[in-house]
């Protein structure tokens, strides 16, 4: 036998009562007096938004008003006895604003008090006035904590009224209000923790769909960043092979080159190859399993031709502007700023159907500027619920020539893409030589 078969039996249920009596003392007993004042609620809300905005601000308050409210009740009914003891149940209603478990405590000990000495003299362990304010102080109190703390005051109810009718001689006396404070009471707070359990369930489901969220826009990402990856392989792939190649036929065109000179050129090349090996390499780490190199080159400005064509054949109105003095950029540019109108475009197409675009490209000295800008939706065609994904990959282009982008709604209800990719001055100096 293990150490836990010849253990004592008992201690499973031993521990069970220990965890019982732990979670009794730290809901009902553990600072049960402490300062713990109702908080206003909230006024962002759907409802709350509803509300006009000078009585906005006041309707925080509400819950302190209902509380307010009841205590007058109690307050009301304790008149009507003509008696004063009957009036101080309508006190641990009130301190329910500051201190919750402590009122419920002293409304315990007012009905304890009120059985003797109250309206009904040796009757019932709850008097009218005390009936009612117990039971308002039950609910708010198991309002504002939570459903464990419920069940241990309607135990230590129970118990309660089984003992002033049983023990103190309170059973045959008429009217007997126990029966009934335990069913009411049963059943409100079966709905007060119904409620603290959709409330928690509510809760961890918006946390859940906020991380979830927070995971899809990070895989987005890097889905995106691994695309923008792919397609400047071949662009980086190509210069890459071109200065390998240049390496080793440069030493044919000098004549009698010196030896130091042919050894330099050699290892430029070896060092291209080496880059370029590497460079498949990081390719094949973030290539989809599915992937396919592309057979045509990547496409650049000069091909944009074709590509308002086909927008045009898709049902898409869209005019070209271009302006300052058309020239060839780097290739990195020239693909981004392609796709960046690509994607803009493709956009427009689905969520804004029968509009028009404009796409606008200016060469300036310090780069190259895009705006795609497309009116309204039109017509009866119900725009496309898209993933949004587009704007993502188009920021991260940008970001990672270093360039400068903006897309936001335009006030006429369409939209507007606009983005500045610098040029360094070498570069454009080197081209233009």
């Amino acid at each position: 036998m293990t150490e836990t078969d010849t253990g004592d039996p008992r201690n499973t249920e031993f521990r069970l009562a220990a965890g019982l009596l732990g979670g009794l003392r730290q809901d009902l007993f553990r600072g049960a007096f402490s300062f713990r004042p109702l908080p206003p609620l909230r006024t962002d809300g759907m409802l709350a938004r509803t509300v006009p905005p000078r009585v906005r601000q006041y309707a925080a308050w509400t819950p302190h008003a209902v509380i307010v409210a009841i205590a007058m009740l109690v307050l009301f009914i304790g008149v009507g006895t003509g008696n004063l003891l009957e009036l101080f149940p309508a006190l641990p209603v009130l301190l329910t604003l500051v201190r919750p478990i402590g009122a419920w405590w002293l409304s315990l000990a007012c009905s304890a008090v009120l059985s003797v000495f109250g309206s009904v003299h040796g009757g019932a362990p709850w008097t009218a006035s005390a009936f009612v304010g117990y039971l308002s102080v039950m609910t708010i109190v198991a309002i504002r904590t939570r459903p464990r703390t419920a069940a241990w005051m309607w135990v230590i109810t129970a118990g309660y009224g089984v003992l002033t009718e049983g023990y103190l001689g309170y059973a045959s006396s008429s009217p007997n209000f126990t029966g009934p404070m335990l069913f009411v009471s049963a059943l409100v707070l079966l709905a007060v923790v119904i409620l603290h359990v959709r409330r928690s369930a509510e809760q961890k489901v918006a946390a859940q769909q906020s991380v979830t969220a927070v995971e899809r826009d990070r895989r987005t990402l890097l889905e995106e960043r691994t695309t923008i990856a792919r397609e400047l392989h071949d662009v980086v792939a190509h210069h890459m092979s071109v200065v390998a190649i240049q390496a080793e036929a440069a030493p044919y065109r000098v004549e009698n080159p010196p030896p130091e000179l042919e050894q330099a050129f050699v290892t430029i090349r070896e060092n291209a190859v080496a880059a370029l090996t590497e460079l498949r390499r990081v390719l094949g780490v973030v290539r989809a399993a599915d992937y396919e190199a592309p057979e045509a080159p990547q496409p650049t400005l000069a091909d944009l031709g074709g590509l308002l064509r086909n927008v045009r054949d898709a049902g898409l109105t869209v005019e070209r502007t271009t302006t300052g003095a058309v020239r060839e950029l780097p290739p990195g540019v020239e693909l981004s700023a392609y796709r960046i109108v690509q994607e803009a475009l493709s956009n427009a197409l689905r969520h804004a159907p029968g509009s028009t675009a404009t796409v606008e490209i200016s060469y300036v000295l310090g780069g190259v500027g895009l705006r795609i800008v497309n009116t309204a939706p039109q017509g009866l065609v119900k725009p496309s619920q898209g993933a949004g994904h587009g704007i993502t990959g188009m920021r991260e282009r940008v970001s990672m020539l270093n360039g400068e982008m903006t897309a936001e709604p335009t006030a006429e209800g369409g939209y507007e893409v606009a983005a500045f990719i610098p040029v360094a001055a070498s570069v454009r100096n080197g081209e233009a030589a």
